[in-house]
């Protein structure tokens, strides 16, 4: 069989590329954890490359699942279905680029998409439930397994099947299970159609089985490190499937034929028509791999591609447990021991070597080269100096930077749950939720909680949902709260400023690239003052001597005046800490005192219907920025009343950051 071969990459999103779809001929759409759906067109002139077509920006948070409908008398080409971590299903008009049905229902992300032969919508999601959806609305929702849902199937033929965290798969007629499919040992992640046999199923098991509609298990493939999240078939018979071990895997027959690295973890991959594979990866790249020399990408291409492969590898290679890119060059042994015995491990090409001080001689002395021992590599992970068997990366949404979760298995997971949101000021309302995920990603379904088990904060048993109330021990310390009583001013004084950029670029490229909107895009002297004026922001030691210039202000207002609504959220959060820079905020206040009050245009724009959950979230943070500024105090005592009766008719959209946010502007 001809070897697959890296045809083209896709650059355009900020983030992981989490999802892809095959819309027929008309392109590949993709999905992101930076928010976006981008849809991509084959390039007219050469059919081996996708240029960016249209951008989606739409929901709050990061999207996953999507699914295509073919062009009709209702979308001259096509629509796209979407669902989101912020529990919407959206509907896109391709053509016009504008959502035209929002389906709100879910209490948890939206995991999986199929559309009905009859155009209807069936939605799964981590609430454990799936819905149907007809124009806009829901028709039929069910509890369709007792955990999360994290897949859904719709064949041709009519047959429809939910994949879960349970490790099951069933098959449904209406709302009614008919067939459950057990064989995996973990959860299940992606189901797909195999033509003419059965469906695929993968697994974080690190397997792939191929099952008959009857629920007979036909085979299994074997050959991934970690969890597979994603498996897509060909009607040549060849099968893809996708990893946390980077790697994408071809199948032929039940046997992986080919498997081809990628610089991260791959969460989705397609076959096109034509036979060639899509692949969606962390590093947020798209990329097109085929078995045509025509469509082979160029040499200079195909060796920067090698050389990143080459680079990502050694920065993850480790040395007696050391990460290489850690330890010091070969320059190091020019500075003398400072005693004899004295151990120094220094890299050297793609190895680590260890030296011994000689005293004597005043010389370094080659011991040799370091290699992992033999438990080394199953050693787990280390946080904060400490090593663990499981760190696991959490995203809570809303813009909020990933969070680290450290893990051990011989932990009580209960107790974990609730130190990790009491360290980071989370809600003891996710402990369950947090519970579950860590049994779920640490491999541990059938835990069981230890009786002897005390709470390190109440004293107390281990809570079993659904069990009897635990005793309490009256010598148990008392708990302290983080933030009560309150004893001074609150602001949001941090920022992630790359995010921000990042975020600004995109939807500047999207304006640019749509020539109703094209004018409203900055120019490339315009974009590179943004980083200037980060430059200037982040030095906050000089605060007291460094200087912001009117020009930056009028590109400020410039952006904030003409976006559109939905993509104003990221120069918002910019204007939160500009205005913490005395002069930001005496250059804020100098443009209200001319006539032009950005703050309350800005205010108006953002919490105008229909409330975009980030815009809330950044507006609430900005105003109360406000206050540590005294030359805003005479603005806020103004427009005091307007700001909080406007915000307060916004709180059924508030998130959880946003009743945290806004709790913090009443506080002050």
């Amino acid at each position: 069989m001809a070897e697959y071969r890296l045809g083209a990459q896709l650059h355009g999103h900020a983030d992981d590329v989490r999802g892809i779809c095959v819309c027929g001929d008309a392109g590949i759409a993709t999905s992101s954890r930076d928010g976006t759906v981008k849809f991509w067109r084959q390039n007219p002139e050469k059919k081996s490359e996708y240029v960016l077509s249209k951008t989606l920006a739409g929901h709050s948070s990061f999207v996953g699942p999507l699914a295509w409908i073919p062009p009709s008398d209702r979308f001259s080409e096509g629509g796209i279905v979407s669902g989101g971590m912020d529990t919407f299903v959206f509907l896109w008009d391709l053509h016009k680029g504008e959502v035209v049905e929002r389906m709100k229902g879910h209490n948890s992300q939206v995991t999986g998409l199929a559309v009905d032969t009859n155009s209807d919508i069936i939605s799964s999601s981590m609430d454990c439930t799936v819905r149907r959806w007809r124009n806009g609305n829901a028709v039929e929702v069910w509890e369709a397994h007792k955990v999360a849902v994290q897949t859904v199937l719709k064949l041709p033929t009519g047959e429809l099947f939910t994949g879960s965290s349970d490790s099951t798969i069933k098959l449904w007629k209406g709302r009614t299970c008919i067939q459950t499919f057990s064989g995996h040992a973990d959860t299940v992640r992606c189901l797909a159609a195999m033509p003419g046999l059965g469906i695929l199923s993968a697994s974080h098991d690190s397997t792939i089985k191929l099952w008959a509609l009857t629920g007979q298990p036909l085979l299994e493939m074997i050959g991934h490190s970690s969890l597979v999240y994603s498996v897509d078939a060909h009607s040549s018979g060849l099968i893809a499937s996708g990893s946390e071990d980077r790697s994408l895997k071809i199948w032929k027959d039940g046997v992986c034929v080919q498997s081809i690295e990628h610089p991260g973890c791959i969460w989705d991959a397609k076959f096109l028509e034509n036979g060639d594979v899509v692949t969606a990866c962390s590093d947020g790249t798209v990329r097109i791999w085929t078995t045509d020399t025509n469509r082979f990408c160029s040499d200079e291409e195909l060796a920067a591609y090698t050389d990143l492969i080459s680079q990502y590898t050694l920065s993850r290679k480790t040395v007696g447990g050391l990460k290489l890119t850690d330890l010091p060059g070969v320059e190091a042994l020019q500075v003398p021991g400072n005693s004899n015995g004295q151990t120094l491990i220094v890299r050297e090409g793609d190895n680590g070597v260890a030296y011994s001080w000689n005293s004597a001689e005043f010389k370094w002395d080659k011991i040799g080269e370091v290699v992992d021992g033999p438990g080394d590599a199953a050693q787990g992970q280390v946080h904060d100096g400490v090593r663990y068997d499981f760190v696991f990366s959490v995203d809570i949404g809303d813009g909020e930077p990933i969070r680290k979760l450290p893990y051990n298995r011989s932990d009580d997971p209960y107790a974990v749950a609730d130190k990790w949101l009491l360290k980071e000021n989370l809600p003891l309302t996710y402990r369950q939720q947090v519970v579950e995920f860590i049994l779920q990603n640490s491999g541990q379904n059938n835990f069981v909680p230890d009786p002897s088990f005390r709470d390190p904060y109440t004293g107390g048993n281990a809570y079993v949902p659904g069990g009897q109330p635990s005793s309490s021990n009256g010598n148990a310390p008392k708990q302290i709260f983080k933030h009560i009583p309150k004893s001074g001013m609150l602001s949001f004084e941090t920022a992630q400023f790359d995010g921000i950029l990042k975020k600004v670029t995109e939807f500047n490229a999207a304006l640019s690239s749509d020539l109703e909107q094209k004018q409203l895009s900055l120019s490339e002297a315009e974009m590179s003052r943004l980083p200037a004026i980060v430059k200037v922001l982040k030095e906050t030691s000089f605060y007291h001597t460094s200087k912001l210039a009117d020009a930056d202000m009028a590109l400020l207002v410039k952006i904030l005046m003409s976006w559109p609504a939905k993509m104003i959220f990221p120069v918002i959060d910019f204007l939160r800490m500009f205005v913490l820079h005395p002069d930001g905020a005496a250059l804020v206040r100098k443009t209200i005192e001319t006539g032009n009050d950005i703050l309350m245009e800005t205010f108006r724009k953002a919490v105008a219907p229909p409330v975009q959950p980030a815009n809330l979230l950044t507006i609430l943070k900005a105003v109360t920025n406000l206050f540590d500024s005294s030359c805003l105090h005479q603005w806020l005592r103004i427009h005091c009343a307007e700001i909080i009766d406007s915000v307060t008719n916004c709180k059924s959209s508030f998130s959880k950051n946003a009743h945290l946010a806004y709790a913090t502007l009443l506080l002050k």
